[in-house]
């Protein structure tokens, strides 16, 4: 059965800043602890097709792949893919912001399925996601409003 992941944190700053600080691909080796680096390969409008490069992983493996990004900034959604989905059958993800009474709320909504192949099955992938997007999260939020002079 498919995998799927539902993560979303609340972050005590305006949502423009959310906005703007999380979709800065280019910043994003320093906005998550996992990706050593971002190459954007295109950009046709709100469409950015880019390759995320992590740190080497428990056994110094280094994955990277080719995603696909398209940020709506008046609906506060951004919908992606990889287009090189290596261990994966398919990755989608889908981001949505909401302003809150707290700030901004930021959802991580994940659908996956990993090929048989692959080193870990979709429970173990989902288990995973779930465990690195608290963390992720976690991190952003700390970044954000302590940009946003709140912390």
């Amino acid at each position: 059965m498919p995998g799927h992941t539902d993560n979303t944190i609340v972050i005590n700053a305006p949502v423009d800043l959310v906005w703007d600080v999380t979709n800065d691909l280019e910043n994003w080796p320093q906005l998550f602890s996992e990706y050593a680096s971002v190459e954007v390969i295109d950009r046709q409008g709100q469409l950015v097709r880019f390759r995320l490069t992590m740190h080497p992983d428990e056994n110094g493996q280094v994955w990277s792949w080719v995603s696909e990004r398209e940020a709506d900034r008046d609906k506060l959604t951004v919908r992606a893919r990889r287009v090189e989905p290596g261990p994966f059958e398919f990755m989608e993800i889908r981001w949505e912001y909401e302003e809150v009474p707290q700030g901004t709320s930021m959802r991580w909504i994940q659908d996956f399925a990993m090929k048989p192949t692959a080193p870990i099955d979709d429970a173990g992938m989902t288990d995973r996601i779930n465990q690195n997007s608290k963390v992720q999260m976690e991190l952003i939020r700390a970044k954000v409003e302590h940009r946003a002079g709140l912390s």
